[in-house]
């Protein structure tokens, strides 16, 4: 395990007692908010970091007393069995402290994205995406989120061919980045007389939602065509040139959106671009830093077929970390926080290897 930064964690508990007593002091609302935000921050970490100097005194405490050859029987019998509980607490207060140090991912506090497409297979495929959209909304609902549909393409006999929609609130990132590749699906089609299992998939996309202070776009990198919008709404809709089609000519990214309002297309298209763009510089940035990046988890590599929904075993599997369950109906109805947490431990425990094989 990576020793822990002493000189760091001193410097967080500095800082935070700073913080303390500005904000008591009572500063302009402003100020307020910021250090706050601050405070939130610090809190969990300086209170592990306190935790954990507690429990090294305990652990000194005890030793001296075992040490000393007059102690009476019966408290060294407790020190001898409190000592090894202590050195326990010790230990995973370290590794909970190097969790909380780790860098921080930028996006994670962001909102995301979210873009589900049908694969192969079909109608079934399309049937696919439309449940793994519902799984992510109900996942989404549990969790407070907003979810709004920025564009889709139905499938021919029910689902999406495509779905793009954002998922507004704190930490959706962080949570859902590990969604994205190839996920198959086994089952029985519905349509199927002969009781055969299919195979077909969907591929998933989360990028983190981009602000204009994250990605600058360039009016001139740009070019906006309007058309005529397709599909059902009636006649206005086919009357109307109220589709939007945004090229972004440097990288050849195409965002459409067809609603009935042409500024509301316009406002949703430039949306998605950014977050496009955002995703795109973040994983250039994340190959240059790591150049086996692909054999780690969450590395967004859309070609990677990344977990399993198999029906009629009512099992789900991701081949990330090899984990199965047997809960495919319950997780389908978005209670997903159980793979969701193994993949952020996983990806956690890698970043702990990776830094201890630094030092």
């Amino acid at each position: 395990m990576a020793k822990l930064p002493v000189e760091k964690m001193r410097e967080l508990e500095r800082r935070f007692g700073e913080i303390e007593a500005r904000m008591s002091a009572g500063p302009s609302a402003d100020v307020y908010v910021k250090l706050a935000s601050e405070y939130s921050e610090l809190q969990p970490v300086v209170t592990k970091i306190r935790d954990y100097e507690k429990a090294l005194a305990e652990r000194t405490d005890l030793e001296t007393m075992l040490a000393e050859k007059d102690v009476d029987r019966e408290m060294r019998e407790l020190a001898e069995t409190e000592l090894p509980e202590v050195k326990d607490r010790i230990e995973g207060l370290e590794t909970e402290i190097q969790i909380q140090l780790l860098p921080k991912d930028a996006a994670d506090e962001k909102s995301a994205i979210l873009e589900i497409r049908a694969g192969t297979g079909g109608n079934e495929a399309a049937l696919f995406a439309g449940d793994l959209f519902r799984m992510y909304e109900r996942y989404a609902a549990t969790h407070g989120w907003k979810v709004e549909i920025l564009s889709a393409s139905d499938g021919e006999a029910g689902g999406y061919k495509e779905i793009i929609a954002t998922i507004t609130g704190k930490g959706v990132f962080a949570k859902l980045k590990f969604e994205s590749g190839v996920h198959r699906v086994q089952r029985v089609p519905e349509t199927e007389a002969s009781g055969r299992i299919h195979t077909s998939a969907a591929t998933v996309a989360v990028l983190p939602e981009a602000e204009e202070v994250d990605i600058e776009i360039k009016p001139e990198d740009i070019r906006i065509d309007t058309m005529r919008s397709s599909g059902a709404g009636g006649q206005h809709v086919n009357t109307t040139d109220s589709a939007v089609r945004i090229t972004h000519l440097p990288s050849g990214i195409v965002v459409t959106s067809s609603e009935k309002s042409q500024h509301q297309n316009r406002a949703k298209a430039m949306q998605v671009l950014r977050s496009r763009l955002y995703d795109m510089e973040r994983q250039r940035m994340d190959s240059e830093r790591s150049a086996d990046r692909k054999s780690q988890v969450g590395s967004g590599d859309r070609s990677e077929r990344i977990r399993t929904y198999n029906f009629p075993q009512g099992r789900i599997t991701d081949h990330r970390i090899n984990l199965t369950l047997y809960k495919l109906d319950r997780m389908m109805e978005g209670e997903i926080d159980e793979v969701v947490d193994a993949l952020m431990a996983d990806y956690q425990a890698s970043q702990l290897a990776q830094l201890g094989e630094q030092q």
